[in-house]
């Protein structure tokens, strides 16, 4: 048995991509491994499940097929929840009513629907839930926002951010496919894929509620490719107004040209009325020259050290999660209560995402392959999805 006051028994709920990518460096080869111990692994793929069932030294009896199944037969403290985004919700809410904490990797879900009753029932059951949004951990944003809270730089009025993949990312013609199923970017937009970490680093900067978002397609690039062409967007544009009437414009997609400098291109400059500040995320110091091309390398994020510990702003953000947990037992109310607001669990960023799906789902189209969305308010979603009373409770 694991000491429940200095490390937590942890049930893994999906051993797919982002764990290959990502966590298992957190779980077994990092600075926060000794906060965690991994006491079970769900996942419907067999061979996901004893992939990582193998690395955490499970037995048999200890790999599930399901998330029901895993909440049921091991005594747990907590759970990671690595599914699809809107597959989040219902295990989420299981395990906090059988009395765990949660973990998942942004966005806390697909609708803020979904986010609000995850919210409910971590309060109602009085345990944490926590979002992995890794770019809240970034260096530079946590600098630009500790700066534009402060003061430094006065009203926020307007920004652009942009983050733009090559197009590898989307192509299913591209050997190895960087997402195993030909039709991702179709079942997808770069809203879901790539707005949520440029939506959410700028509302933790300013702290501004959003309160109409309107998005604009482009389907130009993807639907030429060959063999396999792609019905999606290579690029969206979303709008996002916010009730002090600032506004910001995020850009996204997946359609530069494998040449660019980096896997994802991006950037963002936020103006304020005491001056603005430009944010080189694509440009994080390191420059390769190689046989393969010239690259922007980012050991901001993920690198390996010497000793064999993996670290960088992708792994301590969600190991500053973990230790959330395992102080939650000790904290007062009020810390309690800070780590569970809207804006802590990235619910407006939730509502974001989904008004700009809907933007664009409500858009005219053109025949150059652009969708004009409409405009979409957020007073009026949220009160369609949570009903008029409970929809105050976000004002």
């Amino acid at each position: 048995m694991c000491d429940a006051k200095t490390s937590l028994r942890l049930g893994v709920i999906g051993a797919g991509s982002v764990v290959r990518e990502i966590y298992q460096h957190l779980y077994f080869h990092s600075q926060y491994s000794p906060l965690i111990k991994i006491c079970a692994v769900a996942d419907p793929v067999e061979q996901c499940r004893n992939w990582l069932g193998d690395l955490a030294g499970l037995p048999p009896e200890r790999r599930f097929a399901n998330y029901q199944d895993l909440l049921a037969r091991v005594e747990l403290d907590a759970v990671q929840i690595n599914t699809p985004d809107h597959l989040h919700c219902r295990p989420a809410i299981d395990a906090l009513n059988a009395g765990l904490h949660v973990l998942v990797p942004k966005p806390a879900a697909a609708t803020c629907r979904d986010v609000h009753a995850m919210l409910a029932a971590a309060k109602s059951k009085e345990r944490f839930l926590g979002v992995d949004f890794h770019k809240r951990d970034d260096p530079r944003i946590k600098e630009v926002a500790a700066r534009f809270q402060s003061g430094r730089y006065g009203v926020f009025q307007a920004a652009v951010f942009y983050m733009l993949d090559k197009l590898a990312v989307a192509d299913p013609n591209h050997t190895p496919r960087f997402f195993a199923s030909a039709d991702f970017a179709e079942q997808n937009t770069p809203v879901s894929f790539l707005t949520v970490h440029m939506a959410d680093a700028l509302l933790n900067i300013v702290g501004i509620i959003p309160i109409q978002v309107r998005a604009i397609g482009y389907s130009q690039r993807l639907p030429a490719l060959n063999p396999i062409s792609v019905r999606g967007y290579d690029l969206v544009d979303t709008e996002v107004l916010f009730q002090t009437g600032a506004v910001a414009h995020l850009l996204t997609g997946w359609a530069l040209p494998n040449t660019a400098w980096s896997t994802t291109v991006q950037s963002g400059r936020v103006i304020c009325s005491e001056g603005l500040v430009d944010l080189g995320l694509d440009t994080p110091g390191v420059k390769e020259v190689h046989a393969e091309g010239t690259a922007e390398v980012n050991p901001l994020f993920r690198n390996f050290d010497t000793n064999g510990l993996v670290s960088g702003y992708g792994i301590s953000s969600p190991g500053r999660l973990y230790q959330q947990m395992l102080a939650w037992s000790a904290m007062d109310n009020e810390k309690r209560a800070a780590a569970l607001t809207p804006l802590a669990v990235g619910f407006y960023t939730t509502l974001v995402l989904e008004a700009a799906e809907k933007s664009l789902a409500q858009g005219r189209k053109l025949a150059t392959g652009v969708t004009l969305g409409a405009p979409v308010d957020l007073k009026e979603l949220l009160a369609q999805e949570l009903g008029a009373a409970t929809a105050k409770e976000y004002d």
